[in-house]
């Protein structure tokens, strides 16, 4: 058991810190140059091979790591040094309840692909989420500097007023999966419902044709839930503190907000932390919305009937564990590059558009949202008794 889950734990881990949160930088660097009609990234090189700018975050790192530490005078040196930890730690962890895989039967052995399956996964990354406002916030306040305070004051403000409506665009999702559990929700993605299938409700089946039976949607809560999808999003996304909700570190309006006094490793945890995040927020709306690691049209049982005949059940499970793995990634690749599109493509708010569109524009629609989805839960529940 114990081994199990500290294999689970170096393979995220891996993932996380070994290949995507280098590699964001260069996604980053290279997407806006596509989207801009520019080369991008592409002068560092070791004899002369540039490897398509891929060594850039190399370089990144090897300047950070030998660049000068600063503490400015004035400055609580205790909270100056673990704020950066606050804000790494939290997003390193909230992968700890988001499964990457399923419930395998592989000999006698259930093999379960995620770190902990907490029955309160949801709550969970609320939990965790909120402790890295307390990094944003010290930082800002320990540092002894105006501008770094008033980033820290808008960042606090804006990552509490972003977490409401980011909690509740997703009561809309636990109601319609009845749980929790993020493993459950992604078990229960990994089917399909018929699009007409609310028709039954109506009587009016039976003058259907036969071929309507056909017309099926992957259950994903992106189908489920639009609304509450879109909003999570941006909620999420406003949390993280990237463009276009960057205001706590706005470089035109107050220099670079609450890290401005930072330099050396303890900016670059800063940096990795926003990186992180964008993998982490791309992970959580890849098994909430996104099917998870389900394949669309093709249920864990069905890849596993489908050749067990020919490599044998176990073979066919360890195989079907690998498809759902790189699914799982490659959605959150997906996610990845949506958030990044974003980022390019939308201006940054001014801040009393940033506060009125949680507060008079999402606040109200998740309040809307829950009552529909209540409603409608309520009526098909009705009908079919």
């Amino acid at each position: 058991m114990l081994t199990g889950v500290i294999v689970k734990i170096a393979f995220v881990f891996a993932m996380i810190m070994g290949l995507f949160a280098p590699l964001m930088t260069w996604v980053e660097r290279k997407q806006s140059a596509v989207m801009q009609d520019r080369i991008g990234a592409n002068r560092a090189d070791i004899a002369g091979i540039t490897l398509l700018g891929l060594l850039h975050p190399l370089t990144d790192v090897i300047k950070l790591i030998t660049k000068e530490d600063v503490v400015p005078l004035g400055a609580n040196r205790l909270l100056h040094l673990i704020s950066p930890l606050l804000a790494v730690v939290p997003a390193l962890i909230s992968f700890a309840v988001i499964p990457f895989g399923g419930t395998y039967q592989l000999g006698e052995g259930t093999y379960n692909l995620v770190v902990a399956d907490c029955d309160w996964g949801v709550l969970y990354l609320f939990a965790i989420g909120s402790i890295a406002a307390y990094g944003t916030i010290l930082s800002g306040w320990a540092s002894n500097n105006n501008w770094s305070l008033l980033g820290s004051l808008r960042g606090s403000a804006q990552m509490i007023s972003y977490e409401v409506c980011m909690g509740l665009s997703l009561v809309g999702v636990m109601m319609v999966f009845g749980t929790l559990k993020l493993s459950e929700m992604s078990h229960a993605q990994d089917t399909t419902f018929r699009l007409l299938g609310f028709l039954e409700l109506f009587g009016w089946v039976s003058v259907l044709p036969w071929w309507v039976d056909w017309i099926r949607v992957p259950n994903w809560g992106i189908f489920l839930q639009p609304l509450g999808c879109i909003m999570f999003l941006t909620a999420i996304m406003a949390e993280n503190k990237r463009p276009p909700f960057d205001q706590p570190e706005g470089e035109s309006e107050i220099i670079a907000g609450y890290f401005t006094e930072y330099s050396g490793m303890r900016f670059g945890l800063f940096y990795t932390a926003e990186f992180v995040e964008v993998v982490v927020i791309a992970g959580i709306m890849t098994a909430i919305f996104l099917g998870g690691w389900s394949i669309p049209y093709l249920s864990t049982q069905t890849i596993i009937d489908g050749v067990s005949s020919v490599i044998g059940t176990s073979i066919a499970t360890i195989l079907c564990i690998v498809l759902h793995v790189l699914t799982f990634w490659i959605k959150v690749c997906f996610m990845i590059w949506v958030q990044m599109g974003l980022r390019w493509l939308l201006p940054r708010f001014r801040y009393d558009q940033l506060m009125d569109l949680c507060w008079k524009n999402m606040l109200p629609l998740s309040l809307a949202n829950i009552v529909v989805t209540a409603l409608i839960l309520l009526w098909i529940d009705g009908m079919a008794r």
